[in-house]
């Protein structure tokens, strides 16, 4: 156990009982908000591969008049 897990156990002991609860909802909201984070950072680069193009243009000025064509009729 580390040094600073040590110290806040210790800080922990010296709380009233009645006041332990809340300490639990701040613990629990800090581990939610790091848990949460990760999972949207997984989510976005999943959403991000499915949209992904998968192609192979390999005449990118071909693929840019295409483009262009479709857009604008030109």
């Amino acid at each position: 156990m580390t040094a600073l897990r040590q110290s806040a156990i210790r800080e922990l002991e010296k709380i009233p009982e009645d006041k332990i609860g809340f300490i639990l909802q701040i613990m629990q909201g800090i581990n939610g908000l790091y848990d949460d984070k990760q999972s949207e950072r997984q989510e976005a680069f999943v959403k991000l591969e499915r949209l992904r193009k998968k192609g192979t243009a390999v005449d990118y000025d071909a693929e840019l008049a295409s483009y262009r064509e479709e857009k604008y009729g030109k």
